[in-house]
């Protein structure tokens, strides 16, 4: 779905029910197998499950770890990049998981950004043109028991910045 389209959509509907349904109908994230069933308001908050289905199960029965990755692998960054808007450049550059036991079950994950969060990074950027941020999230089960954590960098820099940088790599 491009950024037109979106515009257009978003004088229909909220933002919020845009993002969850932009990621039921992209390809990539449905081979994932994860699915988002709720995104609020603001964005700020995302909860996404991945059930364990023979799409995704591995040679053991239980849930596959490349299935973990990608379920959660846009989350954060396409968060970022909705509430911070367009003078923002936004970048997942690494993922890391620690595997804490089998995923013999749907898990669940909660990506959650504070308000506190936001404000800092405006802050940051402002001050220092870019920054690298480490962003966690546990994959769980309805009890909360922790199956994997997954830790992602995200990098953020005002596009003003990053375009000169990009400029001077070409250039060089």
């Amino acid at each position: 779905m491009n950024k037109g389209t979106i515009t257009i959509l978003e004088k229909f509907f909220k933002k919020s029910t845009i993002f969850k349904y932009a990621f039921r109908l992209d390809p990539a994230y449905k081979r994932s197998t994860g699915k988002v069933y709720f995104v609020s308001d603001n964005i700020q908050r995302v909860k996404v499950k991945i059930p364990l289905s023979f799409r995704n199960r591995n040679y053991k029965g239980t849930l596959f770890g490349g299935a973990m990755s990608s379920a959660t692998d846009p989350i954060y960054m396409i968060q970022l990049i909705t509430i911070l808007g367009d003078d923002f450049v936004v970048w997942d550059k690494s993922a890391s998981i620690k595997f804490k036991r089998p995923g013999s079950q749907t898990l669940y994950a909660d990506f959650i950004l504070s308000d506190e969060f936001i404000e800092g990074i405006k802050s940051d950027i402002a001050n220092h043109n870019e920054k690298t941020y480490k962003l966690s999230v546990n994959l769980t089960d309805k009890k909360e028991t922790v199956y994997a954590e997954i830790e992602r960098e995200i990098y953020i820099a005002s596009k003003d910045h990053y375009r000169k940088k990009k400029s001077k790599k070409e250039t060089a």
